[in-house]
């Protein structure tokens, strides 16, 4: 068997201690069940994340100071057919090395989806 989807975001607002975006809940990310697969909600709040750390810099392959997740704890409380997902990315703890991020997923009636906590360490 062949399996294939898209998923994709949008970056909806930056600032240098919160980021919130958008992903589009669509074919591409269900599941056979028909709602949105649980690592398509957690790789969400994990990019969302991921852009917070990486304040204004432009992802490179290989580059310096990519926060790489070294830990992810995802508690999964909702989920959804269609609409959109939101996430907002908050710093618990900037570090020079490891940085702690909360990411809450939200759903298009602020129904709270995913509570995900990550940890990373930047890349040296």
């Amino acid at each position: 068997m062949d399996y294939q989807g898209t998923i994709r975001f949008t970056l909806l607002s930056q600032s240098s201690d919160e980021v919130t975006s958008k992903m589009p809940v669509e074919k591409g990310i269900l599941n056979p069940f028909g709602i949105a697969n649980a690592g398509a909600i957690i790789w969400f709040a994990d990019v969302t994340a991921s852009v917070l750390l990486l304040e204004s810099s432009n992802p490179q392959e290989g580059m310096k100071g990519f926060p790489l997740a070294i830990n992810i704890n995802a508690n999964l409380m909702g989920n959804a057919k269609n609409g959109n997902f939101f996430a907002t990315s908050n710093y618990i703890k900037k570090g020079r090395t490891v940085s702690v991020v909360r990411t809450l997923v939200t759903d298009d009636e602020q129904n709270v989806i995913a509570d995900v906590t990550t940890n990373h360490v930047l890349t040296r």
